[in-house]
């Protein structure tokens, strides 16, 4: 049995989590922390907060709907990197012993936070080449080592992830921001996907957190969308990059003693 009070820290935690990966992203930077306070060992909490968090990609995906619909097949057919880098990187997390992964965490929130800082910028940097009309070429082979390696580091971590993708999507050449960013919520999903069910089945996920906690990002998800144009995205960035940088260094310090 797990004390009321945890439960309740969890929920809230998803919730938030829901909310801020609606408005901004960046919701890992919360529930990993939070499920590391509750006492769970690194890994698991790991494993928990992504299991936890992964259908709230089915609500990003239905909003992109339209725009995944036109994106052409060979780019969709990035799906299959995304998937064996997601295994490969889980089965990665699963082979970390705990002590490894522990000491890596620290240094994992604050490469997470860097790519949430940069996020913006680079976004406007991006869309700024785009209108302009310059394109990268398409490699097949280097567009799979990429979608790979992407693949990999979410599987194995996630968080940041999206940055990683939009901007490697651009290299690729696309064109279309919106549908950059409809790919990458589907990519998100097929990596976070396989990943969650290796988690599963390896039994790295505490049952109790994740039940509740899909419930409750889901309702932060749904409830953010419809408040969204009251909340300030600045602001919540701020809030995730202030959490993620604070979290980190607490996190550095105490492996360090």
């Amino acid at each position: 049995m797990f004390p009321l009070t945890h439960i309740l820290l969890a929920i809230a935690a998803a919730f938030f989590a829901g909310a801020i990966n609606s408005i901004a992203g960046g919701g890992t930077l919360v529930t990993f922390p939070t499920l590391m306070f509750l006492g769970l060992p690194a890994v698991t909490a790991n494993a928990t907060s992504t299991v936890a968090i992964w259908p709230g990609s089915l609500g990003s995906m239905w909003g992109f709907r339209h725009e995944i619909r036109r994106i052409p097949l060979r780019m969709k057919l990035l799906a299959i990197p995304s998937v064996l880098g997601g295994l490969a990187g889980a089965w990665l997390l699963r082979s970390t012993p705990a002590g490894v992964f522990e000491k890596l965490v620290p240094y994992l929130i604050l490469f997470a936070t860097l790519l949430f800082t940069i996020q913006a910028p680079v976004q406007k940097r991006l869309q700024s080449i785009l209108t302009q009309g310059k394109r990268g070429g398409l490699w097949v082979a280097g567009a799979f080592i990429a979608q790979l390696g992407v693949g990999v580091y979410g599987g194995y971590f996630g968080a940041g992830m999206s940055i990683m993708m939009l901007t490697a999507l651009a290299f690729m050449g696309m064109e279309d921001i919106l549908e950059m960013s409809a790919l990458t919520s589907f990519l998100s999903f097929c990596t976070n996907g396989v990943a969650s069910g290796l988690f599963i089945a390896a039994h790295m996920v505490v049952w109790p957190y994740v039940l509740v906690m899909m419930v409750s990002a889901l309702l932060g998800g749904w409830t953010a969308a419809r408040i969204a144009k009251q909340v300030k995205k600045t602001t919540v960035r701020r809030f995730v990059i202030g959490v993620g940088v604070t979290i980190g260094i607490v996190l550095l310090i105490r492996t360090s003693l």
